[in-house]
């Protein structure tokens, strides 16, 4: 069984006796820390493929965060984690990369607790993961995870102003009127391919029987599928309204890894961008597998939506 196998393993037994929203809750204060190592060349090429980036040279903006999310389960199911892990909620992340980290970097990643913040909807907490090379800080991401529980009135007052704050079901989603750039089928199975490149096997993304047990009529797509999928398209695919197969996913209904369509390794005119140095995400609705996505994007701005319903915003930052 791999690490993060034993922490979904651990989480399902402590998550029980854990309640949320106690008084005096803490954090734990250790990193967990994974040595330096250069990057491992198979599965990058396969989460390159399946997410549709293209660039050789550099690592997806995202996989640091895939190769630090077992320490982060690790120390989301340690004892004297105060959240229940099962049932936390992926929020939003940001990432930046102060220098692009490249596939023979020797990556040592750290991961820490940052805070615990009172939310509208229950507690939340920011985990933060930081990649290093020689010592110097070359990527970190911060996400945030909720655990849903009844917070009380100040707390939820408080939890407005949060910095992880999401806004009510109800209120129109920031960038709706974005203009379609592209449309994306998503097979059945893309949750279990996932997870077979990046070691998430959560059972709400893996089958319809197993996300039922969870409380979902079907599995899930992995919200870190969805943002690398978004970058991967803001990096290479085309403007709005040309959506018809200028890249890995794009307006001809294939998506990258089912052997249709340009795929991964087809670079449509990433040289011509400037690269995506951050990003900022909020996951909005999850998205219910098979599924069929619609990408908008203008100018910094981007969302992933299902018909009326919005399930990913973002925004980017370019280097100048």
């Amino acid at each position: 069984m791999t690490a993060l196998g034993v922490s979904l393993l651990r989480g399902a037994v402590t998550s029980p006796f854990k309640r949320a929203g106690g008084p005096g809750a803490t954090l734990p204060t250790g990193r967990a820390v994974l040595p330096a190592a250069p990057t491992a060349p198979a599965p990058l090429a396969a989460y390159r493929t399946l997410c549709g980036f293209t660039d050789p040279e550099t690592l997806p903006l995202t996989y640091p965060h895939v190769l630090g999310f077992p320490l982060a389960m690790r120390l989301m199911t340690e004892r004297s984690f105060p959240l229940p892990v099962l049932g936390l909620v992926h929020t939003w992340i940001e990432i930046t990369a102060h220098r692009p980290p490249r596939p023979e970097d020797r990556l040592e990643l750290r991961v820490h607790a940052a805070e615990l913040t009172p939310h509208r909807r229950g507690t939340e907490v920011t985990m933060v993961t930081e990649a290093r090379c020689a010592g110097e800080t070359v990527w970190e991401s911060r996400s945030g995870y909720l655990s849903r529980h009844a917070a009380s009135g100040a707390a939820g007052g408080t939890a407005a102003r949060s910095r992880g704050a999401t806004a009510p079901p109800d209120a129109p989603a920031a960038g709706a009127g974005l203009p379609a750039v592209a449309e994306w089928r998503l097979p059945g199975d893309l949750g279990r391919r996932y997870g077979a490149v990046s070691g998430d096997r959560n059972p709400i993304h893996l089958h319809p029987l197993t996300a039922r047990l969870f409380g979902f009529p079907r599995h899930l797509a992995h919200g870190m599928w969805t943002v690398a999928r978004c970058l991967a398209e803001a990096e290479t695919g085309a403007g709005p309204g040309t959506g018809t197969g200028a890249g890995p996913g794009t307006g001809t209904g294939t998506m990258p890894g089912t052997g249709t369509g340009a795929g991964a390794g087809t670079d449509t005119g990433a040289k011509d961008r400037a690269r995506i140095r951050s990003v900022r995400a909020e996951f909005k609705a999850p998205v219910l597998l098979p599924a069929t996505v619609t990408y908008a994007a203008a100018g910094d701005a981007f969302l992933l939506r299902g018909g009326d319903r919005v399930h990913l915003t973002g925004t980017v930052v370019r280097e100048r």
